[in-house]
């Protein structure tokens, strides 16, 4: 039986994160992945899933030391924002460098961000990559959780946290209940050529049903799409001739880049919108996804997971050095406490702006073309929501 101080369940971008950051505080950390990772070197063709890396996000990964290497695998940095109503009146444009800054965030592919990370776990002495590693049991007992492998292997932790995805398997077992609801949209991704350069600006059209994303890669003509739509929508997209597709495409985003082109295939999944009632339990702790998924319009779902990576290593670091006992829930609460209120405003606020630009209520479109006109022009709101998007008002102490 192998003795851990943290067992991980999950070796994605946020429970890698965890691991890498928690090196040299004296625990001794195991990673669980249920698949080896693939590392072989990156296809010249972006990937599909890609997320908008914001500044908060920048810096826990350049503490942790992964920066320099995502950089140099493959990220692209956006400087400017633009969202709009179609066919109507309402619209906001950002840009960092009228707030002070070099960059809103970065367009990065996951399995980037997921190399990177596990490169740097696999030289960490205090961390333990298992993969393939499969959970079939665990047990909580008073001073340890016992854990037991697809194939055998037991393992002990004082503390176990879940990382492991939407579908936790550890958020089941712990029977800890999840709130969701059904966004009732699905996400089509792609990657798209455009006639014109995208000048490294994100761009978000809200248009009756659906909002249309297009994220720029460092090819000045080169953009992830994310399509949420009805399902239904999202299938007749799918289904689509590619001429028909970048015909419908260009004409949603109302030729903002001239004509378009599909560069990839064409991936739809639905979205679904969950809150765990606890994000701790008894030698238990959960983060990202399995605590949280959120609409992807404000590209926020792996930032936020990343921030409660930084919250939970500051307080496992805390509770270490003061000799506490990292595992009991007396301790965790200030974790689940601080991320649970992060989490519920930034769901809150995707349901309020899902809710609000859905439909052709003229009531509803009036409301928002006014909103953005405001937010737009008002003086010092601006830099407000700037600093929001980039998560500079959810720093835990140590990153700020």
């Amino acid at each position: 039986m192998q003795s851990f101080d943290v067992i991980i369940a999950g070796g994605g971008m946020v429970g890698l994160a965890l691991a890498c950051g928690l090196q040299g505080s004296g625990l001794r950390i195991a990673v669980l992945e249920h698949r080896q990772p693939d590392l072989s070197p990156l296809p010249e063709q972006p990937a599909l899933r890609v997320s908008a890396i914001n500044a908060a996000s920048e810096r826990l990964l350049q503490s942790i030391g992964v920066w320099d290497e995502i950089r140099n695998l493959r990220a692209s940095p956006y400087n400017a924002m633009e969202v709009w109503d179609r066919d109507s009146f309402g619209k906001i444009a950002f840009r960092g460098d009228e707030c002070g800054f070099s960059h809103l965030g970065h367009i990065i592919e996951n399995e980037v961000i997921q190399q990177a990370l596990w490169h740097k776990a696999a030289t960490l002495a205090d961390v333990t990559l298992l993969a393939p590693a499969a959970l079939k049991q665990v047990a909580w007992g008073e001073n340890d959780a016992f854990v037991t492998l697809e194939d055998g292997r037991m393992l002990t932790a004082r503390l176990v946290i879940g990382a492991d995805g939407a579908n936790s398997w550890l958020r089941q077992h712990a029977d800890i209940p999840l709130t969701f609801w059904d966004y009732r949209h699905s996400a089509l991704v792609a990657t798209i050529r455009t006639e014109e350069p995208h000048l490294a600006t994100a761009r978000q059209v809200f248009h009756g049903e659906g909002i249309l994303a297009f994220l720029p890669f460092s090819d000045p003509h080169l953009s992830s799409i994310v399509w949420s739509v009805a399902p239904e929508e999202a299938e007749r997209l799918q289904q689509l001739e590619p001429e028909a597709f970048n015909r419908e495409l260009a004409m949603t985003f109302d030729m903002r880049l001239g004509n378009c082109k599909l560069e990839s295939e064409r991936l739809a999944f639905p979205l679904t919108g969950r809150y765990a009632r606890s994000f701790a339990a008894h030698r238990l702790a959960l983060v990202g996804d399995a605590a949280h998924t959120v609409h992807p319009l404000a590209g926020q779902g792996v930032n936020l997971g990343f921030m409660d990576a930084a919250e939970l290593i500051s307080e496992l670091k805390r509770l270490q050095r003061q000799g506490k006992d990292i595992g009991q829930h007396l301790y965790l609460r200030r974790y689940e406490r601080r991320r649970k209120h992060g989490a519920a405003v930034m769901l809150a606020s995707m349901q309020g702006f899902r809710e609000l630009f859905a439909g052709h209520n003229p009531a509803k479109k009036l409301l928002r073309d006014v909103g953005l006109r405001l937010a737009d022009s008002l003086p010092g709101v601006k830099p407000t929501l700037v600093r929001q998007a980039m998560g500079l008002n959810d720093l835990p102490d140590w990153l700020a």
